[in-house]
């Protein structure tokens, strides 16, 4: 069957593609990790929770706000500081000061009124929104080759830092690649270190146990690599920039070259569609690819708030996909069929650092088979 319209601008083949990454103790990371660290605390309580958290990091302060909804009873406070001290790595001697500024949703959201037939309490959307799915067979994952190389440098990272080898390294860090064709065209790697080591030791080190492993024979001669391009690293974290959740949506999704609907994840409850339609979606077209009925496919699904149906379903791929089943996209169908209300073997909080795709722990990374979405 010939390409769709417009669809070209997908294809892995295309002449230049770039995505980046950045590590779990990135002033952004840190804070979506602690707005979903706080979300699977509330949901471990009560499965029912509604949350929209926000923070804002900036040195040793952490202000969350936004909106909640729960009986659970929580320690915003310590929760907050765990992820503080397990992720940026930050011990008690640089202890964080947190502003608990969370409030109830707003009852014109929530829609306490059973008998009502929208809004949230009625399985309807928390929220309007446009949200995106992709898979491609490129790579195992599904997801484009030049994001999962910028995260896999992003992953080396965290592993080279938690192994003990190189106790310099921080917990900041990022990472960009740039494919031309099949090849590495430049990388570029920001890596956070004490101020001891030099940047001449830092950039060999990483080269040689980061770069060169990773990207392999990707390199070539002409390869352009940049490490620490600025020079010195030696401030990092929630010191050197602030952090505020959902400022990384791109990074959390496929990369550059696929588009985003505009909604963040983190902090969200699964009634907000930003988060629940967007992993259908990805289910739905890893699933396509997985049955062999695409190389690759494009889920955007949108809805109004309230809304049990969607205003637009728009599947784009290399092939004939008339014989995929009907999925059941309500809201609360989807958070039932995914298990997204009670995470079993798999935290929010996991899915805020190194992107919410292609990691088997979670529930829409299983592709369904062709039986199975009949009754999804």
């Amino acid at each position: 069957m010939d390409k769709e319209p417009g669809l070209d601008r997908f294809d892995a083949s295309a002449a230049m593609a770039t995505a980046e990454m950045v590590t779990d103790g990135h002033p952004d990371k840190f804070c979506d990790q602690v707005a979903d660290a706080i979300l699977d605390g509330a949901l471990r309580q009560d499965p029912k929770t509604r949350a929209g958290l926000e923070c804002l990091a900036k040195d040793h302060l952490l202000i969350v706000s936004g909106e909640m909804t729960t009986a659970a009873d929580l320690n915003v406070d310590e929760i907050a500081r765990t992820v503080w001290e397990s992720v940026v790595g930050y011990g008690p001697d640089e202890e964080l000061t947190v502003i608990n500024h969370i409030k109830l949703q707003s009852p014109d959201i929530a829609r306490g009124d059973h008998n009502r037939s929208d809004g949230v309490e009625s399985g309807g959307a928390g929220d309007q929104g446009v949200m995106v799915g992709y898979a491609t067979d490129d790579t195992p994952e599904m997801l484009p080759r030049e994001y999962v190389l910028a995260r896999s440098l992003c992953q080396a990272l965290k592993n080279l830092r938690a192994s003990g080898k190189t106790p310099w390294l921080g917990a900041d860090g990022k990472s960009q690649v740039t494919l031309l064709g099949e090849k590495v065209k430049s990388v570029v790697l920001a890596a956070h270190h004490d101020v001891q080591i030099s940047t001449e030791a830092v950039r060999k080190i990483l080269r040689t146990m980061v770069i060169e492993p990773v990207l392999g024979p990707l390199l070539t001669n002409d390869s352009r690599v940049v490490i620490n391009g600025t020079g010195k690293f030696t401030i990092g974290g929630p010191k050197a920039d602030a952090g505020v959740v959902g400022r990384k949506i791109v990074v959390d999704a496929y990369g550059s070259r696929i588009p985003v609907g505009g909604g963040a994840y983190s902090g969200k409850d699964t009634s907000k569609v930003d988060r629940s339609a967007a992993y259908m979606a990805r289910h739905i077209a890893k699933s396509v690819v997985r049955m062999k009925l695409a190389k690759e496919c494009m889920v955007v699904l949108a809805f109004g708030i309230g809304q049990k149906q969607p205003e637009m379903v728009r599947v784009t791929a290399h092939a004939n996909t008339k014989h995929v089943a009907r999925w059941d996209l309500r809201p609360r169908a989807i958070i039932e069929y995914l298990g997204l209300q009670q995470p079993d073997g798999w935290t929010y909080c996991s899915t805020a650092a190194f992107g919410h795709y292609g990691r088997a722990d979670f529930p829409w990374e299983q592709p369904a088979s062709a039986e199975n979405a009949a009754h999804g």
